[in-house]
């Protein structure tokens, strides 16, 4: 079968398992795909595999112009893409727009940071030239997030295209129309083969990771999907890059003004409704302010489900899950200050919910939560505070509040984490790319480094024969 006919192939021959999605704006639906089949996922990996050589030979230039062909692309389409993604996961149609923007700006990085991937010039015996070149893995298939889609996937689908890999690209069963638009958009940039969009549920996902031709996973998702991965891949050999799940803390200090650290702990907990990998999910307050802090915070909180761009959760799976962690804590002895209660009406819309009295018994205070609640507990120090913050088995970011340099650097030391932020709970200069610890993945995520990720480095040793008789 030519690549032609096997790329027209993927398009036939539909599975039963179609997914329905409701608006959690409204509960109307958005609109249903056909899963992907056992058939269409061999076929994919299949075609992948046979045009890998041609594109991997392909200069980096090259790859790099049709990685700026799609991000054309994507601008063309950015509006029909933002207004799909409002419709299907809630996040506003301005955060949706900043979202694409940031995808296009990340192709377009990929696109130069491509070509200037270079290896290393290594010192040996002065008759003998000895150097690094990076080689693609070969086939990767990106496993890719619905808070950020399109920002997310870009960026995975950019650095692993431009450094020669093909790409099969899965995204969330909850934003599966985004993912496919997203799809259809940037493929006409590549030849046949070279990016696939397969949508799907579960079962899509852990047939892909039982393909023994795949060469490398990426995956941004939860800790316990993220964990699957990497067992699967254990057993078919394949490389795995993951950013998975966060139960990220913040630290206020007692010399820093409560009232704008309840803005920052507001901003972190409460943005995108709390559906932000790097999310505040839980906070320690100093004894000294945190009276003033819970008052501001719950200001805050009720100025947050007040405004008109407050999103709603992904879906009702999702809020059920939060209001189960918020039902739970208030079991054990919390208390509820702000939201915590499930409103009438249709969507899967939730509060900015503000506890106190939390402790580390709480599953609000130990998991992720991934609403927009924000748990606290009082503490009788920074250095108590901090030791808190330390615990636990993830490790994706954390915050602390303070004005005190001595205490910043201990919490730089301290915290077992890919990002420490001081004083800003987002922010950051561009490229600054992490490694996740803990369950909360493995890796470079993103960045320069994710070039890295998706190659594999050679070592060349050239010597000279040795010369004969004149």
């Amino acid at each position: 079968m030519s690549i032609q006919s096997q790329a027209l192939s993927l398009l036939d021959a539909q599975d039963d398992a179609s997914i329905t999605i409701l608006s959690p704006l409204d509960g109307e639906e958005v609109g249903t795909l056909p899963g992907t089949s056992r058939e269409q996922i061999g076929l994919a990996v299949s075609l992948a595999r046979a045009v890998q050589p041609e594109w991997a030979a392909t200069s980096p230039a090259a790859r790099g112009a049709a990685l700026r062909r799609a991000a054309v692309a994507l601008r063309s389409g950015a509006e029909e893409l933002a207004a799909l993604n409002t419709r299907e996961t809630g996040k506003p149609v301005a955060d949706s727009l900043g979202g694409i923007e940031a995808a296009i700006s990340t192709l377009e990085q990929y696109a130069e940071l491509g070509p200037v991937h270079r290896g290393l010039s290594l010192r040996g015996a002065v008759t003998a030239t000895d150097y690094t070149v990076a080689e693609p893995r070969g086939v990767a298939v990106l496993l890719t997030p619905w808070n950020d889609p399109v920002a997310v996937a870009a960026g995975l689908i950019g650095a692993a295209l431009v450094t020669g890999n093909t790409v099969i690209h899965k995204p969330s069963e909850r934003c599966p129309h985004v993912g496919e638009l997203l799809g259809r958009l940037l493929q006409p940039a590549f030849p046949d083969g070279v990016l696939t969009t397969l949508t799907g549920g579960a079962e899509v996902g852990r047939l892909l990771t039982m393909e023994t031709d795949v060469d490398v996973f990426a995956h941004v998702g939860s800790s316990a999907t993220g964990e699957r991965i990497a067992r699967a891949a254990s057993l078919t050999g394949a490389y795995v890059i993951r950013e998975n799940g966060g139960n990220d803390p913040l630290v206020v200090d007692a010399d820093v003004d409560p009232a704008w650290a309840a803005a920052q702990a507001a901003l972190g907990a409460f943005a995108n409704a709390g559906q932000i990998c790097t999310s505040v999910e839980r906070i320690y307050v100093h004894r000294d302010v945190a009276e003033p802090f819970l008052a501001a915070l719950t200001e805050e909180a009720q100025a947050w489900t007040g405004s008109s761009g407050f999103p709603p959760l992904v879906d009702r799976r999702m809020r059920d899950a939060v209001e189960a962690q918020v039902g739970e804590a208030l079991h054990l002895g919390a208390r509820c200050l702000a939201g915590g209660t499930v409103p009438d009406g249709p969507g899967a819309h939730y509060p900015a919910t503000v506890l106190t009295d939390c402790t580390g018994a709480m599953t609000i205070m130990t998991e992720e939560t991934f609403g927009p609640v924000a748990p606290v507990t009082v503490v009788d120090s920074f250095d108590d505070g901090l030791r808190l913050a330390a615990s636990g088995p993830y490790g994706l970011a954390a915050t602390v509040l303070t004005g005190s340099i001595a205490h910043a650097q201990r919490a730089i030391a301290a915290l077992a984490v890919g990002t420490v932020k001081i004083n800003a709970v987002f922010g950051g200069a561009p490229g600054g790319s992490a490694q996740p610890r803990g369950i909360s993945g493995a890796g470079f995520g993103y960045g320069p480094e994710l070039l890295d990720e998706f190659a594999l480095v050679k070592v060349v040793h050239i010597s000279s024969p040795p010369q004969g008789d004149a």
